[in-house]
């Protein structure tokens, strides 16, 4: 008897990330030291490329490989910017977000208490992908993150005159 295939395979959620980078092998190395990924599948590609890997963050699967420009796939390096950020729940968002920076990262935006209820941060990988950092502190009502975000406001707005 034939058993049946699961639709999304174990592990995986619906959606996953699948990063394309130039120099993905460093980029697995990176991801390892900024973010305790795990690596579970690594599958070589010509010219010492990495064709596909897996990489495990927690309780997600996203993917990896190399450029390869010959048959347009490119990354964010070869495209001088990138409009997708990598969205990364954390139990401590100033320690993951320290370490990334340690192991290379570029800080964006330094970590703060957010008026949605997170305590969040950005950094850009050495391999130009965009990742927003974040320890969740706070449960919110949309009425809550609204009173929230318009205070904020009005402090930015009352700093600028300043």
């Amino acid at each position: 008897m034939t058993e049946q295939v699961r639709p999304i395979p174990e592990g995986f959620h619906t959606i996953t990330p699948h990063l394309v980078c130039s120099g993905a092998a460093d980029a697995l190395t990176f991801y390892k030291q900024a973010f305790g990924a795990v690596e579970t599948s690594r599958m070589p590609g010509p010219g010492d490329k990495i064709m596909h890997a897996q990489m495990r963050i927690g309780d997600s699967i996203f993917m990896l490989a190399d450029d390869f420009p010959d048959f347009g796939c490119v990354g964010p390096l070869a495209l001088k910017n990138t409009p997708v950020y990598i969205h990364l729940y954390v139990e401590d968002v100033d320690a993951v977000y320290a370490r990334a920076v340690e192991a290379g990262a570029k800080p964006v935006m330094p970590v703060s208490d957010m008026f949605w209820g997170d305590r969040y941060g950005q950094i850009e990988d050495p391999f130009g992908h965009r990742w927003s950092i974040a320890t969740h502190k706070r449960d919110m009502t949309p009425e809550q993150m609204r009173e929230e975000m318009m205070k904020s406001m009005d402090q930015t707005c009352a700093g600028a005159k300043q």
